[in-house]
């Protein structure tokens, strides 16, 4: 049988415990927040004044902050991209509405709050430019993505553990320093995010766990591959108006890194909390060449720290067409 063939089998056989996997890790419409839940009422009379307090606060902010909040807001607005990626995995068929496709649709409905919340907060923030916000939004999703996992669910699944827990640590960053600037609403609001974040890690990684109990040397295998070629943010094409795809990403990028919202050492720091989750050490009857990659696994947080260790980052700050330094003063 070939490797695609267990694969889909593989996914056929999770695929009877989905709905198990959606209560555990997700939560029904009624009960979760929703956006107009942490945002000035625009129903009450008492609308404007809550506006103003909430400019007047966010004016304490400081410019790399308010960078990457945009490039946060904008890479959770880009989730149409997410989705129909997802959709395509071997084994998760949307035309069928199999069991795997419902997990999506929900997990993308959860999704969906994030860039919804965080775009609202901008737009009354009055502190950044949101036709450039929202250009920038409309060409990362018109030029897609590719993380380098093809249709493969045990490379998707790796991808989406490690990421779903970068943005946790992202998220998190931010509202602790919103919090340090006074600005409560905000902090809340990113704190939130990142609960949500921290819940679909546990879902994906779960995943993956599962898989390693059933075809340890190919999910084995599947975690060197992405490791190897590094895990890529979803916004690696990130560009503001008349620019190339991918220009802006480095900056933003740098902005995150000077500020510590996330930085090589996050990163480093995730591949080694996925070798202890996934007990990488203990995994038993692997392949030779599965044996190699966890020899390999096991050894890479270790070189990657040091070369993190080295890295440099430029002084001066880009001046982004999304946050205007007039508007920030």
């Amino acid at each position: 049988m070939s490797i695609k063939n267990i694969r889909l089998e593989v996914m056929q056989f999770l695929e009877k415990n989905v709905d198990s996997f959606v209560d555990q890790f997700l939560i029904p419409v009624e009960k979760i927040w929703q956006p107009s839940d942490l945002l000035p009422n625009s129903e009450q009379e008492s609308f404007f004044e809550e506006v103003k307090e909430l400019r007047e606060i966010a004016k304490d902010l400081p410019y790399d902050f308010w960078v990457v909040l945009v490039g946060d807001t904008i890479t959770e607005e880009a989730l149409p991209t997410y989705e129909s990626w997802l959709m395509d995995v071997e084994g998760i068929d949307n035309v069928e509405r199999n069991g795997w496709s419902k997990w999506v649709r929900q997990w993308t409905s959860e999704e969906n709050r994030h860039g919804d919340l965080l775009n609202k907060y901008l737009y009354l923030s009055g502190r950044v430019n949101m036709r450039e916000v929202e250009m920038t939004t409309q060409h990362l999703i018109a030029d897609g993505f590719d993380i380098g996992t093809g249709r493969d669910p045990y490379k998707n699944f790796v991808y989406t553990s490690f990421q779903e827990l970068a943005t946790y640590i992202s998220h998190n960053r931010v509202s602790q320093i919103a919090k340090k600037y006074g600005d409560a609403k905000l902090s809340k609001i990113c704190k939130l995010i990142a609960g949500d974040e921290m819940r679909h890690h546990h879902a994906y990684s779960e995943f993956v766990s599962q898989i390693f109990k059933v075809d340890p040397s190919e999910m084995m295998l599947s975690f060197q591959y992405m490791m190897k070629q590094k895990i890529v943010m979803p916004a690696l094409f990130l560009r503001e108006s008349g620019e190339k795809i991918g220009t802006a990403f480095e900056e933003f990028s740098n902005s995150a890194q000077k500020i510590g919202v996330y930085t090589a050492a996050d990163y480093v720091d995730i591949l080694q909390k996925l070798v202890e989750k996934w007990e990488i050490d203990k995994i038993v009857n692997l392949t030779d060449e599965a044996e190699k990659a966890r020899d390999y696994l096991m050894k890479l947080p270790a070189r990657m720290a040091k070369v993190s260790e080295r890295l440099v980052l430029p002084e001066e700050t880009k001046i982004f067409k999304w946050v205007e330094p007039a508007l920030i003063k």
